[in-house]
Parts: structure tokens; sequence; C-alpha cells
């Protein structure tokens, strides 16, 4: 089969089939494996076979949550970008990064935190912003938690996949404590990143659309 010649679609058709051969058997449920399968898709990384933590009926509530316009919001601009918005358009779903946006940064300043930790809370101000997405870093996802816990932010979905070596691993640990309280998708260990957790959200897209 010759690469250079074949349509987008062929080849991730043919990606998916050797990703399906390679994991042989897996033990996943169909629609979590619907989720892995794209996150090795993205990352050519089956580690995320092992790796990936579901709470109980995350992907059913994630449907749910995409087919009744709940609003998206990432991280990071490249999880922004990798996010298919055609797939998400008929259920309403805006999706949204505040990183770079001006005031943003100024409140950062003043406040004496991280970007990411003052988007965060820019992002749970606007209780229409119900699926976080985080892929890059940890100090969102610390954040986000202690704003539920403070009762301040009610996710319907918590994609944390924040990649690095400080602070990563811990903060996907301290989700996966949480015991399902919040719905969530996550992995153990340092992987992660923009571009798998905006295959999540396609991932769960696609599944939305089909069911």
């Amino acid at each position: 089969m010759d690469s250079l010649t074949m349509r987008p679609e062929a080849i991730e058709a043919e990606s998916f089939r050797i990703i399906d051969k390679e994991a042989g058997e897996h033990g996943w449920p169909e629609a979590e494996w619907q989720v892995v399968r794209r996150s090795i898709h993205t990352s050519a990384d089956f580690e995320y076979a092992g790796s990936m933590v579901f709470s109980d009926g995350a992907v059913a509530k994630a449907v749910a949550a995409i087919r009744s316009g709940s609003a998206i919001v990432t991280d990071t601009n490249m999880a922004l970008s990798g996010i298919g918005k055609a797939r998400l358009a008929p259920f309403g779903c805006r999706v949204s990064c505040h990183v770079a946006d001006p005031d943003v940064a100024e409140a950062a300043r003043h406040e004496g935190v991280t970007r990411s930790i003052a988007a965060m809370r820019k992002a749970t101000a606007n209780p229409d912003n119900r699926i976080f997405v985080i892929g890059n870093a940890p100090t969102a996802l610390f954040e986000l938690l202690r704003l539920v816990g403070e009762g301040k932010a009610h996710p319907a979905l918590i994609i944390g996949l924040p990649v690095g070596f400080v602070g990563a691993e811990e903060s996907k640990n301290a989700l996966a404590a949480t015991d399902g309280s919040i719905p969530f998708i996550t992995n153990m260990g340092r992987k992660g990143g923009s571009n798998v957790a905006a295959a999540v959200v396609n991932a769960l897209a696609i599944i939305a659309a089909r069911a």
C-alpha cells in the first residue's frame, strides 16, 4: 500500500488497523478503547494502552455533556487548535482557551501566579464551561481541583493529561484520587500533552455523533 497516494481517511483507517493488531487483547471496553486508540494514534505511543484511567462512566457522561452543548475550555492554544470544531458544531459546543488573554496576563502579574492558573480561574467563572481539557500545565489541573474542592467549579468532565517532569504526574494522581466524584479521563505518569488531550476530545465527539 503506497502511503504517498492514500487519502487521509484511508491512512487513518490503516493506522487504526495497525494499532488494533499490535495492541492485541487489550482488555478495554469498546467505548474506552476508542479514546485510548485515538490517543495512541496521535502519539504513536502504545504505553497509553496501559496508562489511561477513566472514572466510572466517564465516556457516557462526557458524551452526554457534549450532546447537551457544554462549552469546552483548554489550557493551551495547541489543544484548542487540535480539537475538531466541525465535529462539535452540531451540538453547539463552544471551545475556548484563555491563557493568552490580556486580562489573564494582567491577573497573573497582579496576583503573582502563572497564566495557566489565572486562565483556569477565568474559565471556571463562566458556568457554561463544563468540560476542561488540560494537556500541558500541571498548575492548571491543580488549580482546577482546588476550585472544585472549594465549590467554585462543577465540571461535567476533566480531561487531565499534563506532560512533564515537574508536577505532571502528581497532578494526575490528585485527579485520580477524587475517586470519580468528578468524571475524569487521565493517564498515569509523566507522558501526556496537548495533542493527546485534543485527541481524547475528538474521540468523544465522534462517539457522541455515532451513538
